[in-house]
Protein backbone atom coordinates (compact mmCIF):
# COMPACT_ATOMS: atom_id res chain seq x y z
CA UNK A 1 0.00 0.00 0.00
CA UNK A 2 1.37 3.40 -0.96
CA UNK A 3 1.85 6.00 1.75
CA UNK A 4 -0.87 8.18 0.21
CA UNK A 5 -3.41 5.36 0.47
CA UNK A 6 -2.52 4.76 4.09
CA UNK A 7 -2.77 8.49 4.84
CA UNK A 8 -6.11 8.76 3.03
CA UNK A 9 -7.46 5.83 5.05
CA UNK A 10 -6.32 7.46 8.30
CA UNK A 11 -7.81 10.81 7.36
CA UNK A 12 -11.05 9.12 6.30
CA UNK A 13 -11.22 7.28 9.61
CA UNK A 14 -10.72 10.54 11.50
CA UNK A 15 -13.46 12.15 9.39
CA UNK A 16 -15.81 9.33 10.36
CA UNK A 17 -14.92 9.68 14.03
CA UNK A 18 -15.71 13.41 13.98
CA UNK A 19 -19.02 12.67 12.24
CA UNK A 20 -19.85 10.14 14.98
CA UNK A 21 -19.05 12.76 17.62
CA UNK A 22 -21.39 15.17 15.83
CA UNK A 23 -24.25 12.73 16.52
CA UNK A 24 -23.67 13.06 20.26
CA UNK A 25 -21.64 9.90 20.78
CA UNK A 26 -18.88 9.96 23.36
CA UNK A 27 -17.11 6.90 21.92
CA UNK A 28 -14.52 5.74 22.89
CA UNK A 29 -14.95 7.34 26.32
CA UNK A 30 -17.71 6.92 28.90
CA UNK A 31 -19.33 10.35 28.55
CA UNK A 32 -19.12 13.62 26.65
CA UNK A 33 -17.38 15.47 29.50
CA UNK A 34 -14.52 12.96 29.50
CA UNK A 35 -14.36 13.13 25.70
CA UNK A 36 -14.28 16.93 25.75
CA UNK A 37 -11.42 16.90 28.24
CA UNK A 38 -9.44 14.28 26.32
CA UNK A 39 -9.85 15.50 22.74
CA UNK A 40 -10.56 19.22 23.06
CA UNK A 41 -8.99 20.14 26.41
CA UNK A 42 -12.19 21.86 27.49
CA UNK A 43 -15.25 21.24 29.60
CA UNK A 44 -17.55 20.99 26.58
CA UNK A 45 -17.13 19.60 23.11
CA UNK A 46 -17.29 21.87 20.09
CA UNK A 47 -20.72 22.21 18.50
CA UNK A 48 -22.28 19.65 16.19
CA UNK A 49 -21.65 22.02 13.30
CA UNK A 50 -17.98 22.37 14.18
CA UNK A 51 -17.59 18.58 14.35
CA UNK A 52 -19.24 18.27 10.94
CA UNK A 53 -17.00 20.95 9.45
CA UNK A 54 -13.90 19.14 10.73
CA UNK A 55 -15.30 15.85 9.40
CA UNK A 56 -15.84 17.46 5.99
CA UNK A 57 -12.36 18.97 5.93
CA UNK A 58 -10.79 15.64 6.88
CA UNK A 59 -12.81 13.83 4.19
CA UNK A 60 -11.71 16.42 1.63
CA UNK A 61 -8.11 16.01 2.77
CA UNK A 62 -8.43 12.23 2.34
CA UNK A 63 -9.70 12.70 -1.20
CA UNK A 64 -6.89 15.06 -2.15
CA UNK A 65 -4.23 12.78 -0.71
CA UNK A 66 -5.81 9.78 -2.44
CA UNK A 67 -5.41 11.52 -5.80
CA UNK A 68 -8.71 13.27 -6.36
CA UNK A 69 -9.66 15.06 -8.52
CA UNK A 70 -7.73 13.12 -11.16
CA UNK A 71 -8.50 15.62 -13.93
CA UNK A 72 -7.07 18.55 -11.97
CA UNK A 73 -3.55 17.49 -11.00
CA UNK A 74 -2.42 20.99 -10.00
CA UNK A 75 -5.35 21.38 -7.63
CA UNK A 76 -4.75 17.88 -6.27
CA UNK A 77 -1.05 18.49 -5.63
CA UNK A 78 -1.66 21.95 -4.11
CA UNK A 79 -4.39 20.55 -1.88
CA UNK A 80 -2.20 17.64 -0.77
CA UNK A 81 0.57 20.14 -0.03
CA UNK A 82 -1.83 22.15 2.10
CA UNK A 83 -2.92 19.02 3.95
CA UNK A 84 0.71 18.07 4.58
CA UNK A 85 1.61 21.55 5.83
CA UNK A 86 -1.45 21.78 8.07
CA UNK A 87 -0.75 18.42 9.69
CA UNK A 88 2.94 19.27 10.15
CA UNK A 89 2.16 22.59 11.82
CA UNK A 90 -0.50 20.99 14.03
CA UNK A 91 1.94 18.27 15.06
CA UNK A 92 4.78 20.68 15.77
CA UNK A 93 2.60 23.01 17.83
CA UNK A 94 1.30 20.09 19.85
CA UNK A 95 4.76 18.76 20.62
CA UNK A 96 5.76 22.26 21.71
CA UNK A 97 2.73 22.39 24.02
CA UNK A 98 1.18 25.27 22.05
CA UNK A 99 -1.92 23.73 20.49
CA UNK A 100 -3.81 26.54 22.23
CA UNK A 101 -2.49 28.89 19.51
CA UNK A 102 -4.72 27.20 16.93
CA UNK A 103 -7.37 25.84 19.30
CA UNK A 104 -7.92 28.41 22.05
CA UNK A 105 -9.01 26.87 25.31
CA UNK A 106 -7.32 23.51 24.73
CA UNK A 107 -5.55 23.65 28.06
CA UNK A 108 -6.53 20.71 30.28
CA UNK A 109 -3.67 18.64 31.65
CA UNK A 110 -5.16 15.43 30.21
CA UNK A 111 -5.42 16.94 26.75
CA UNK A 112 -1.87 18.31 26.84
CA UNK A 113 -0.51 14.91 27.84
CA UNK A 114 -2.47 13.11 25.13
CA UNK A 115 -1.56 15.81 22.63
CA UNK A 116 2.17 15.34 23.20
CA UNK A 117 2.04 11.55 23.39
CA UNK A 118 -0.60 10.65 20.79
CA UNK A 119 -2.24 13.39 18.73
CA UNK A 120 0.83 15.37 17.66
CA UNK A 121 2.94 12.33 16.72
CA UNK A 122 -0.03 11.03 14.71
CA UNK A 123 -0.33 14.39 12.92
CA UNK A 124 3.37 14.30 12.07
CA UNK A 125 3.15 10.71 10.85
CA UNK A 126 0.15 11.58 8.68
CA UNK A 127 2.02 14.60 7.31
CA UNK A 128 4.93 12.37 6.33
CA UNK A 129 2.57 9.88 4.67
CA UNK A 130 0.76 12.69 2.81
CA UNK A 131 3.91 14.41 1.54
CA UNK A 132 4.43 12.26 -1.58
CA UNK A 133 0.91 13.14 -2.78
CA UNK A 134 1.98 16.79 -3.04
CA UNK A 135 4.69 15.98 -5.57
CA UNK A 136 3.39 12.87 -7.38
CA UNK A 137 2.34 13.50 -10.96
Amino acid sequence: MRSEQLAAAGLGGLAGLHAVWATGSSWPLADRAALADAVAGRRRLPSTGACLVVAGLLATAAGLVAGRPRRLPRLRRAGAGGVTATLAVRGALGLAGRTDLISPGAVSARFRRLDRQVYSPCCLALAALCAPAASRR
